[in-house]
């Protein structure tokens, strides 16, 4: 894994994505090979590669890894900003300049998984700041009083917005378990090295409302989207990537709170939704994407990061729960991974496989949402554990 880290993934982006023009990093490599160089530079994307690097410098401590992070830093900082009403922007153009200046807080919630890794790994004050300051936009701008948890957008001005959407792909609903699931994450990072009694309140909650309102109680699966009074909207869907995903990043949360008593309870549901997620398992150990059981529809390609937190969540399962099925469930997605997504020519992994073999050429090998995240993570993990 190490070798696929620092060969395959981290190089790709340092040799490949790396904008010595225009500063900090390109928007798009496509599914063949071709460098789009005026591409729109996203927040996520450029979160996600600070991300990446800082884990990667805190873990191995290789100079190159720092300076990769810190040129990531330093064009976030500069450039997606908000300076004038805070948090950060949509997307830049490849100038820098802001092209979509909503506050999406999924977002901002990889900015401060950023700036908080960045800190966690090199002590450094700045990132540190940051990483807070975008909590409080969080805490200030998208939490429901009201109802509890977290909206999904709002204006540049933090005023309302009709269509809120992550995405084209995504319903239009108020809240969702993806932006929870990327706000209980950087909050876990942060708490990890500002023991603050606000986000210590928030940290707690989040944990709560997986386990209280996103988890389908009948079927283990968290559901996807709600009203703003948690009410299930866009029918019944079911995301298994999503659910192995959240699997691990809430038992992560609650061992880093710290207390027992919201430990004991979430770590059976942890179990019962890695084992719901199953349910999109091959037998060559590769998991599909999702099924809307209204429809009837499946989404089987074979996408990369939901084979990399298929691999992290059932080494979790094996590591804190002794389960030696789990342990081989992660050994084969593993080898799948290995024989089929990484591009040992080009570099990085291919943005999927389609359920008849094919290789998905069509997306993006690196982009908006193709980012040394999700693959670099799984490596990482499995370095840092001790079995």
């Amino acid at each position: 894994m190490q070798d696929v880290l620092e060969n395959n993934i981290l190089r790709f982006w340092m040799e490949k994505m790396t904008d010595r023009e225009n500063g900090g990093y390109y928007g798009r490599i496509d599914g063949h090979e071709v460098l789009h160089p005026t591409a729109d530079k996203g927040a996520i994307l450029n979160a996600r590669i600070l991300w990446a690097f800082s884990a990667a410098y805190r873990v191995l401590r290789k100079p190159e890894y720092l300076e990769a992070a810190t040129r990531a830093k330093q064009y976030f900082i500069e450039h997606f900003i908000d300076r004038e009403y805070g948090g950060v922007y949509w997307s830049l153009d490849y100038l820098g300049r802001p092209v979509d200046t909503k506050k999406q807080f999924y977002a901002i919630g990889f900015a401060i998984y950023g700036m908080s890794e960045y800190a966690r790994a090199t002590g450094d004050q700045e990132a540190l700041e940051y990483a807070i300051r975008l909590f409080e936009c969080i805490e200030d701008h998208a939490f429901d009083a009201a109802n509890n948890g977290y909206i999904e957008a709002c204006t540049r001005e933090w005023g309302e917005m009709a269509d809120m959407r992550l995405s084209e792909l995504d319903a239009n609903y108020p809240k969702s378990q993806n932006t929870h699931l990327h706000i209980i994450e950087p909050y876990a990072n942060l708490y990890r090295i500002w023991k603050n009694p606000r986000l210590e309140r928030a940290l707690r909650n989040i944990i709560g409302i997986f386990t209280d309102k996103i988890l389908n109680a009948e079927t283990h699966h968290l559901d996807l989207f709600f009203e703003n009074d948690w009410t299930r909207g866009a029918g019944h869907l079911e995301s298994y990537g999503h659910d192995i995903e959240c699997s691990w990043l809430m038992h992560e949360a609650a061992l880093v709170l710290g207390d027992a008593e919201v430990l004991q309870k979430v770590e059976p549901i942890v179990q019962m939704v890695a084992h719901a997620s199953e349910k999109g398992l091959n037998a060559d150990g590769s998991m599909i994407h999702e099924a809307n059981l209204d429809a009837g529809t499946v989404d089987d390609d074979l996408n990369w990061w939901v084979q990399a937190e298929n691999v992290v969540g059932w080494v979790i399962i094996y590591q804190h729960f002794g389960d030696e099925a789990a342990l081989q469930k992660a050994e084969r997605c593993w080898q799948y991974i290995q024989q089929q997504l990484v591009d040992y020519e080009n570099g990085e992994w291919h943005w999927s496989r389609h359920a008849d073999g094919t290789l998905n050429l069509d997306d993006d090998k690196a982009g908006f949402w193709k980012c040394p995240y999700h693959n670099s993570r799984m490596c990482l993990e499995i370095i840092e554990r001790e079995f």
